[in-house]
């Protein structure tokens, strides 16, 4: 089958391209990027695509999601969250371990992508844990689970506390070339805390998460990245301690790269007024300055990727009082706008927005996709730039409604999401 799309901006970071291109597909692949009009007389047979005004580019990666199934299906399935990844203009998903059974093992890697298939609409790649029940003990089976189809290992909601296990983790990870995405935190520190610890938690009445907690953490695992000369991602990163350890030690040559939330940059503690559940998460929202050090990491490269860390909740787990709430927000529907905010405020160029949301989650992640190259599959994302929307819970895609963003407005999204030429989601308005 041959797909012509006509007209549109291209941008694909791997290949410092910017500018208006015609992309010819053919038999699921990229056949060839030309210049507008080069692709008229591939039309003839051809379903054309008209990209006048968008915006193509690699397909969006989002290498931090939650799932929840197998075992939570009521907050979230995998189909649900892939028809949410679709809907946001993400090809692929990278799904975190933390489901009930944990994904420590084979039958439920296979289990996951499966159910991917069924689905039919984004890749998934499945997290494995690192230790088995995400206890922090005993390692598991990385071998087996490379095999299944794993792409990376993390704890992800819970931190390995125990050092010598997590030196044994990166060792042990290296033999099977496995991402190891680390949960950064002091439980220590951030025992019984439900919000960032400062004037705002002082003002609430709230118990509080010290940002040391993260700091502390982030710094321990990049010593251990250094001793073992493995390399670790570091997770959802929220505080500017985290942004300077890692900007420090990538200066020093030091294997890390590391993800950071729309919500980090977009978002501060002041949120929780009102002791709104729909703002708790864990790492929790931090100061004004906090999210100005995570938007200079961006920029400036401390920080590698924006992931969402989508986190499903029901009303039962957030329509309660705050310190009983879950953490957690949903953000595949959302992130994308948010993260084009940060090219209309200058603090990203386009390029880089690109790269942060597709060519490095693929890199980090060591999996196809992120790039438009001849040959390549074509996976991609066309994206109106301009389209201005209200974001309304009830009309997502998720099975959950947990955003902070409820009522917001919002410029930019998805209008066309494809995956191996086959559109998976497309907004004719």
């Amino acid at each position: 089958m041959k797909i012509l799309i006509r007209g549109g901006l291209v941008v694909d970071p791997v290949q410092a391209l910017n500018e208006p291109r015609d992309v010819l597909i053919e038999d699921g692949r990229i056949l060839d990027l030309v210049l507008p009009g080069g692709g008229e007389n591939y039309a003839s047979g051809a379903e054309v695509i008209e990209a006048a005004g968008l915006i193509v580019t690699p397909g969006l990666i989002d290498m931090h999601v939650h799932l929840r199934e197998p075992g939570h299906e009521y907050k979230e399935t995998i189909a649900s969250g892939c028809a949410a990844a679709a809907a946001g203009g993400f090809t692929a998903v990278a799904a975190m371990p933390n489901t009930s059974p944990v994904n420590d093992n084979r039958s439920v890697t296979e289990f996951i992508l499966s159910q991917a298939r069924l689905a039919g609409t984004a890749r998934v790649y499945p997290v494995a844990a690192m230790t088995m029940g995400q206890k922090g003990e005993e390692l598991c089976e990385y071998g087996e689970l490379a095999e299944a189809g794993a792409a990376a290992l993390s704890d992800d909601g819970r931190p390995v506390v125990n050092s010598r296990v997590m030196r044994f983790v990166l060792e042990y990870s290296k033999a099977f070339n496995l991402t190891v995405i680390s949960h950064a935190e002091d439980v220590h520190l951030s025992e019984g805390g439900s919000m960032n610890e400062g004037v705002w938690s002082m003002r609430l009445g709230l118990s509080g998460i010290p940002a040391a907690s993260e700091s502390t953490a982030v710094y321990r695992d990049i010593q251990l990245a250094a001793l073992t000369g493995v390399p670790v991602h570091i997770a959802h990163v929220s505080t500017a301690e985290s942004v300077a350890v890692i900007r420090r030690a990538k200066a020093d040559g030091l294997p890390v790269t590391a993800e950071t939330a729309p919500h980090y940059f977009t978002l501060t503690e002041a949120e929780v007024a009102g002791y709104r559940t729909n703002a708790k998460m864990n790492p929790p929202l931090r100061t004004q300055a906090d999210l100005e050090a995570v938007r200079q990491g961006l920029a400036d490269g401390a920080l590698d990727a924006v992931a969402t860390d989508h986190a499903p909740h029901s009303s039962l787990e957030k329509e309660v009082e705050f310190d009983q709430a879950a953490f957690g927000i949903i953000g595949l529907e959302t992130s994308l706008p948010l993260t084009l905010n940060l090219v209309r405020e200058k603090v990203l160029t386009l390029s880089q927005a690109v790269a942060l949301l597709s060519a490095n989650p693929a890199k980090i992640l060591k999996v196809p996709g992120g790039n438009l190259v001849r040959g390549e599959t074509a996976d991609l994302t066309l994206i109106d730039p301009g389209y201005k929307w209200v974001v309304k819970a009830g009309q997502f895609k998720s099975l959950s409604r947990n955003t902070p963003f409820e009522g917001w407005n919002m410029t930019g999204r998805a209008v066309l999401t494809m995956v191996g030429g086959r559109i998976i989601n497309n907004r004719p308005d």
